[in-house]
This record gives C-alpha cells, structure tokens and sequence, in this order.
C-alpha cells in the first residue's frame, strides 16, 4: 500500500526527528475527577519508544504490563508529554521512580482505567530549519493548503513495526491460523492490521479524490469502473476531500454517526468542519459505508 496525498512539492529544509526538533503533547478526552481507584501519571519521556516506557515502570512497580492503561502509542525519537494508569495501591511505589528518560510530571486519582482512544488529539511542535527565500515561500503556501483542506489522516509508520509487517501476523490473528497468549501484544497486532485496511481505504479514496481534480465525474467513474451517475455531486463540492453517498460521516470532533445523504449540503458542513467522514476500522462493532461509498 502506498499512501498518497494530494500535494507534491518538494521542500528542502532540515528536519531531525529528536526531542529537540519535535514534541507531541496527549490532550486528554476527559477531565481527571480526582478520586477513585486508578491514578493518572503524566509522564514525559524522550528517545524511546511507549512500550519500553511502560515497562520501565511496570518493572519498578512490579506489576504486568498489561495492567497499566495508555491513550495511544507516541513516536520513539521525539520528547513527549502523555497519559498512563496504573491501580493506586501503587501510589507509594512509584513516588522514588527515577529514570533519564522519562519524569513523571503530576499524578491525579481517576475513577476508570485509560484505554486507547481516550484522547481528543495530540498537539505537535516540529522545529525546521533552514527554511530560506522561496523554500519559505512553498512551505507557506503548503500550510495554508492544509488549513483549508486538511491532511489524509494515514496510520503512521510506528503503528507497523520495524519492518512494517506487523500487519500481516494481525491477519493471520484474525484469520486464525496464529495463536498468542498475550492479550495486548494480541490487540496490537490485530489493531496494525485494522490500520493497515483503514490506510489502503483512505489510500484509495485520494486516488479517486485526484481523479477528480483531473477528469469529469462520469470520466472518473469510467476509469474506476463505478456504476453510471454514482460519484454524481462529488466534483463541485468545495473540499479536496470529496464526499460520495452513503459515507459514513461524524460530528467533528465527536458524535453520533450517520451516512451522507444530501452531498451538497453535508460537503458544506463538512468545509465548515462541523462534520468529517469517519473512515472504516473493520471489526464485528463497525458501521459500514452504504450505495457508492460501499462500494
């Protein structure tokens, strides 16, 4: 799968990937209640990887891994700031952690485990340099681009190992022809492999997104092989991104999902960010995509 997107421009500047070049800060999706059973670390940590941040201090604590609860997985070389769990018997334990790369900033009681997902999103800070004269000028002109039209929102690399075939062991989890014991090693395999179905389906979708900009709608769903007057209103729509029927749309940044209907006035919705198309994660729970877009 090659992920596509939808401006090449080349930019030359410098970039290293470094705790000092490049920072991610968790924003919790909820407010900490300060009491209850679990207690909530925020935790900064540099030059390593989530999971070996969790075992270090799964190991001084002296419980499982899998014990503990976390938002989401963060980039290894990168300085970052975000939420773990752990029960609060462990509260004393953890008041002499010491470690040199990562520094618990704060802890707070909460009344639930964190699981994945529990974030409203991730604020980034990327320092580049050597950003001169008319390399200044296209980057400008590249971040406006994406203010107005957004980003393909792809699985990045750390979700697909080393070797970027986690997915495949996922697959053959799924399928059953793979056997694990361990329940989170379980779900991460299984969840490169949803990434990896999410990333060609988005992959596919600016495929057709830049047909679009190129060719007619009945041209578009000619080289596509699509039924006749299926991508019908996609083309005027002012979003790169363009919407067809039967998407399956939420409210931005969260709520209830429903499936587009109305293009022209949901694509205005849409613009106006009030909506965003949600994508599909395969599982037993997932609300598919109907007419065109299940195509």
């Amino acid at each position: 799968m090659k992920a596509i997107y939808p401006i090449n421009i080349k930019n030359e500047f410098y970039f290293n990937s470094s705790a000092r070049d490049f920072s991610v800060e968790e924003i919790p999706l909820y407010e900490f209640t300060g009491e209850g059973e679990h207690l909530v670390l925020h935790i900064r940590k540099k030059d390593m990887t989530t999971w070996e941040m969790l075992d270090a201090i799964s190991n001084h604590v002296g419980i499982r891994r899998r014990d503990m609860g976390y938002a989401g997985l963060k980039d290894k070389h990168a300085m970052t700031l975000q939420y773990i769990s752990v029960l609060a018997i462990y509260e004393e334990k953890l008041k002499n952690f010491k470690h040199e790369k990562i520094k618990i900033l704060s802890t707070v009681r909460h009344n639930n485990k964190i699981r994945v997902g529990h974030l409203r999103g991730n604020r980034f800070n990327i320092r580049l340099k050597k950003v001169l004269g008319v390399q200044k000028d296209k980057l400008d002109s590249v971040l406006k681009w994406i203010k107005n039209n957004g980003v393909p929102n792809y699985f990045g690399n750390q979700r697909f190992g080393t070797n970027a075939n986690n997915w495949e062991d996922g697959k053959k989890l799924c399928e059953g022809t793979l056997k694990m014991r361990d329940k989170k090693t379980k779900e991460f395999l299984m969840g490169s492999y949803q990434s990896y179905l999410f990333n060609n389906w988005l992959s596919k979708r600016m495929e057709l997104n830049l047909l679009l900009e190129k060719f007619t709608e009945k041209e578009t769903e000619q080289i596509l092989e699509l039924p006749l007057g299926s991508l019908k209103n996609t083309k005027s729509q002012p979003n790169f991104f363009k919407l067809v029927e039967g998407d399956t749309m939420m409210h931005y940044p969260y709520g209830r999902l429903f499936f587009a209907e109305d293009l022209s006035e949901e694509a205005k919705r849409f613009k106006a960010k009030d909506i965003a198309p949600a994508g599909l994660l395969p599982g037993k729970k997932a609300k598919h995509s109907q007419a065109t877009a299940g195509i």
